[in-house]
């Protein structure tokens, strides 16, 4: 995921940063070059928070424990009350 978010900026990156360069050439009824201009047009790039950024990775990987750690609670509390149901059985069972 990390490498797809990364291709994703890369991206955008490369877009953003592009530069343009337009000539214009001013003849007569000759065919004699009589001025020649040319302008050059940059974009600038987007500035990246780069602190917000590593931030959502954080708020990402926390997420991911937190559901990592609610599912082994969950796996725990229904082993517990399968055992606990098991010896219920058992108990009814033998008497």
């Amino acid at each position: 995921m990390n490498k797809t978010i990364l291709a994703g900026l890369f991206l955008i990156t490369a877009a953003a940063c592009s530069q343009k360069t337009e000539t214009s050439t001013t003849v007569d009824t000759a065919g004699r070059e009589q001025s020649t201009s040319t302008t050059t047009v940059t974009a600038t790039m987007p500035a990246i928070d780069t602190s917000a950024t590593a931030q959502a990775k954080q708020d990402v990987k926390d997420v991911g424990t937190e559901i990592k750690n609610t599912a082994k609670d969950a796996a725990h509390a229904t082993g517990t009350a399968l055992e606990t149901a098991g010896k219920a059985i058992q108990k009814k069972t033998k008497k």
